[in-house]
């Protein structure tokens, strides 16, 4: 239930060597930055645009990927094919990301991995968090990853608490998973593939695969009193 194969499709990923031999889905943010080191060879195939900033020499971009004006990458980070780094996009370092991806305008992105045609594309957060393919996140999701508490990141499965023994964890999203503009994500929630989060819910724990986060308020419209 919680190996990355319960999450992700590794087929067509180029570096699913990263998630071999796993128990814990979450144990591959525990290799990214070794295994980034491991097989990175930098070079730029993609298209740099004027005005873009890519800070040191520890940054891959595949063929036919693009970075805009205005977008901000560290090292090391690799790029896979095909993927679009929009105008004031930030990369931050420890980032792998695949093809046919998007990180768009005000994006943040921290020790993350990103597989084949994923999203981040309007105004998100995702530190120290994987998303699958297709993931799509809505506007202003928030893939949250420190406890405000401090101390390791847990996750709560039914009664069984596991530890993950990370300081900073944010979220999975198994393939095809979507969230809702402006949901936030606490650290260590696992969403399975083919899930989907509605607008506004703050989600926490593990949501099982075909599930829908609904979130249910209540509006109350008043006639407003007269200002004269």
């Amino acid at each position: 239930m919680l190996r990355p194969e319960d999450f992700f499709d590794l087929h067509d990923f180029s570096h699913r060597e990263i998630f071999e031999d796993l128990e814990y889905v979450w144990d591959a943010l525990k290799r990214l930055a070794d295994y980034i080191q491991d097989v990175m060879t930098p070079d730029i195939e993609g298209s740099v645009m004027d005005g873009a900033y890519l800070i040191g020499d520890q940054i891959q971009i595949g063929e036919g990927s693009i970075v805009e004006p205005g977008a901000y990458i560290t090292g090391p980070t690799i790029i896979g094919k095909n993927t679009v780094v929009r105008h004031g996009a930030y990369i931050r370092g420890n980032v792998l990301i695949g093809d046919e991806c998007v990180v768009g305008h005000t994006s943040e992105l921290k020790g993350a991995i990103l597989l084949n045609q994923s999203g981040a594309p309007h105004f998100n957060y995702v530190g120290d968090s994987i998303l699958g393919n297709h993931v799509n996140l809505g506007a202003g999701t928030k893939l949250s990853n420190l406890k405000i508490l401090k101390g390791s990141v847990k996750v709560k499965i039914g009664d069984t608490v596991y530890d993950s023994k990370l300081r900073k964890f944010g979220a999975i999203l198994g393939d095809r998973a979507e969230t809702g503009c402006n949901s936030v994500l606490n650290p260590g929630t696992l969403i399975g593939p083919d899930s989907l989060v509605y607008p506004n819910a703050t989600v926490s724990g593990y949501v099982p695969p075909n599930s829908i986060v609904k979130l249910r308020q209540t509006l109350e419209i008043v006639t407003r009193e007269s200002r004269a």
